[in-house]
């Protein structure tokens, strides 16, 4: 990625909460990209990968012992705090309120998915608006397209893995086809964003 492409994308922007979502490979990717972020990090990162609606997510476990930040479940009408990564559990909606607290609802499913990555980037666009930024990864349906292209529309900033490197190419590709997002980058340049968000 040119220093150009990433100045020109982060020019003026605020970013004040990041969300980070994906499907098949998407535990992978997390690997690479999470322990990236020092301690300290200031941000809040929303993680949502689908999980297995009868089978409890054990992510926040998996990573709370690989990365430098304090991770933990999101929990219902917990606020919002900087600089920790929540992940989605299992069997629920997650959803972002604009006072900036979570929400937990078991509405039907969203593209076969609860949670639905569609259900959390819109809320989290309509609360955080032009200071939100959020990453698509790798994934296999066309959950986050929708979430992306709205996400943009509000003015935040939009980042989707690069279909080539992607482990399943099919939700970069849909949200690509829906509206191009700001950036498409591969795993080793999305590392590099994150912790320039945090600059900004």
């Amino acid at each position: 990625m040119k220093a150009a492409q990433l100045t020109d994308a982060l020019a003026g922007r605020d970013i004040r909460a990041l969300v980070i979502a994906g499907s098949a490979g998407g535990v992978d990717a997390l690997l690479k990209l999470l322990p990236l972020l020092p301690s300290g990090y200031s941000l809040p990162v929303i993680v949502m990968l689908h999980v297995p609606e009868h089978r409890d997510s054990r992510l926040a476990e998996l990573f709370s012992s690989r990365i430098s930040v304090p991770a933990r479940e999101a929990a219902d009408k917990e606020d919002i705090a900087a600089g920790t990564v929540y992940f989605a559990g299992s069997g629920y909606h997650l959803s972002i309120e604009n006072d900036h607290r979570f929400s937990l609802s078991n509405e039907p499913p969203v593209h076969f998915a609860r949670p639905a990555i569609d259900v959390l980037m819109v809320s989290a666009a309509e609360a955080y608006g032009p200071h939100l930024a959020a990453v698509l990864l790798t994934g296999a349906n066309q959950d986050g397209a929708d979430g992306m292209r709205i996400i943009k529309a509000c003015g935040g900033l939009t980042v989707v893995q690069d279909p080539a490197e992607a482990q399943v190419a099919t939700m970069p590709e849909q949200a690509i086809k829906k509206q191009a997002p700001d950036l498409i980058l591969n795993l080793s340049e999305i590392g590099d964003l994150l912790l320039q968000l945090e600059r900004k």
